[in-house]
């Protein structure tokens, strides 16, 4: 009898039309039903996609249009598999593909699926640390495991109930049993990434950086407590298709750790722009920054090369495209009926506008107002987008102390520009003599503003300007 876990078990596999369980299907399911270290019932079946299975799947599994083109959609069969499921614990090797795509597939068939896993791939990697591959067809050569039919749903899921026989008889069924119930506790990490990797990580705040293949930049994150933000990523309930992507591209974690949320979001925010990783939702490009200014001409549009610290205090909104910030005018204008063509952003036509004649302006261009009233209600509804002067005399120091580790970090900061963090009174006083040249960056201004106008942080003047 093997001990595995108390709860019975269902050992599964799926047979898909790729590799996305938002938009791929599922083509063939078993289950292997498993009660007091015994096989109870071995179920499976051919699914109808709906859709067509791509040349390079059919030659993998042997599964082709034809076989399921008369074979049961998920919703028809939906109702007996969650029967086989429910109550017990899923197994299965990748457990966060096939528990993916399950839940996936019921949701679709409007019904709630949620299991305990445990995937085959870790609990390999826990009892054979010294190998160093644990894909199926891995563990079948080293194991000599029994397998009727690779890359078939039924064949596969009996090669796992294999492993786990043979794993309690050369590991021991209490040992097989102490991993399996800790890795039914934790999220099921992807492939490529170590528990130790992850345990590595300090529940402290900090950024964490995911790279893929070849190191290229997936993803840049901000926590105050890293190790718990990235394990969600992990999570067997995210079924978001870009977490489900960075899971399956990941092939390494770096962290860096600060002493607040501060330091984090600064270094996330400078991060990004440098390393442009590919699952950021924003690749926030500081080129493509605009602002509103008042000029001889009236209002004009300032682009991002005429934006830096000394421009800022006179500047009215900052914002990350041309785009963004006509749209911004635009509402600014329907709500204070101001004449965008008067203000120069719409091509002049003789006579009223077309918006005086929809109601959306007072009538500037049509002699009802005169310029100067016009110009002085514009300037009073743009004020509330002007950016903040910076308040004080020269550069700051912005303190934040980590007490687990008696740490401090000191962040230079002037005219709403991060000029470097300093660890040491040496580090502060070298930023001060040479500093680095900052451009103006629109996260770190709000960052700044935001942080420095809730009056929590503590703020050190450092007198003269940096050289």
């Amino acid at each position: 009898m093997l001990p595995l876990l108390d709860a019975p078990l269902a050992i599964v596999d799926v047979e898909t039309t790729g590799a996305h369980p938002a938009w791929d299907r599922v083509t063939e399911i078993a289950v292997v039903e498993v009660e007091g270290g015994e096989v109870v019932s071995e179920w499976s079946t051919l699914v109808n996609p709906g859709t067509t299975i791509p040349a390079a799947i059919q030659a993998l599994t042997g599964i082709s249009n034809e076989m399921v083109a008369g074979a049961p959609a998920f919703e028809d069969l939906a109702a007996e598999l969650l029967e086989r499921l429910e109550g017990r614990v899923l197994v299965a090797h990748n457990a966060r593909f096939d528990y993916g795509f399950l839940r996936h597939e019921f949701e679709r068939a409007g019904l709630r699926f949620q299991a305990r896993t445990l995937c085959t791939v870790k609990l390999s990697r826990r009892l054979y640390p010294g190998h160093a591959r644990h894909n199926l067809d891995s563990l079948i050569e080293r194991h000599g495991l029994r397998c009727g039919a690779r890359h078939r749903a039924l064949g596969d899921a009996q090669a796992v109930w294999h492993f786990l026989r043979v794993a309690a008889e050369e590991r021991g069924a209490e040992r097989l049993e102490d991993a399996a119930r800790q890795l039914a506790k934790l999220p099921a990490l992807p492939a490529h990434i170590e528990r130790a990797t992850v345990d590595a990580i300090p529940d402290a705040p900090g950024v964490y950086l995911f790279y893929g293949e070849r190191d290229t930049p997936l993803y840049v994150g901000k926590s105050v407590a890293m190790r718990s933000r990235v394990l969600q990523h992990f999570a067997a309930d995210v079924d978001s298709p870009r977490e489900l992507q960075i899971a399956r591209e990941l092939r390494r974690i770096e962290w860096q750790r600060t002493c607040g949320e501060l330091g984090a979001l600064l270094r996330e925010a400078e991060l990004v722009k440098r390393l442009l990783p590919v699952f950021n939702r924003q690749l926030r490009r500081a080129n493509e920054l605009c602002a509103f200014a008042f000029g001889s001409k009236g209002l004009q549009v300032v682009d991002a090369d005429q934006i830096n610290a000394e421009t800022v205090p006179l500047l009215h909104g900052i914002f990350r495209s041309r785009r963004a910030a006509l749209e911004a005018l635009r509402e600014l204008a329907n709500e204070h009926k101001l004449c965008l063509q008067a203000l120069g952003f719409e091509r002049p036509r003789r006579g009223a506008c077309f918006r005086h004649q929809i109601g959306r302006c007072a009538g500037v261009c049509a002699g009802r107002e005169s310029v100067h009233a016009h110009q002085a209600r514009a300037a009073a509804a743009l004020a509330r987008l002007k950016t903040a002067a910076w308040p004080w005399r020269g550069p700051i120091g912005v303190v934040e102390r980590d007490a687990e580790r008696e740490a401090t970090d000191v962040h230079l900061v002037y005219h709403w520009c991060w000029l470097g963090t300093a660890n040491t009174a040496a580090e502060l006083a070298g930023l001060l003599e040479s500093p680095p040249r900052a451009r103006f960056d629109l996260d770190h201004y709000r960052i700044l503003a935001r942080h420095l106008g809730a009056g929590r942080a503590k703020v050190v003047e450092l007198g003269a300007q940096p050289r």
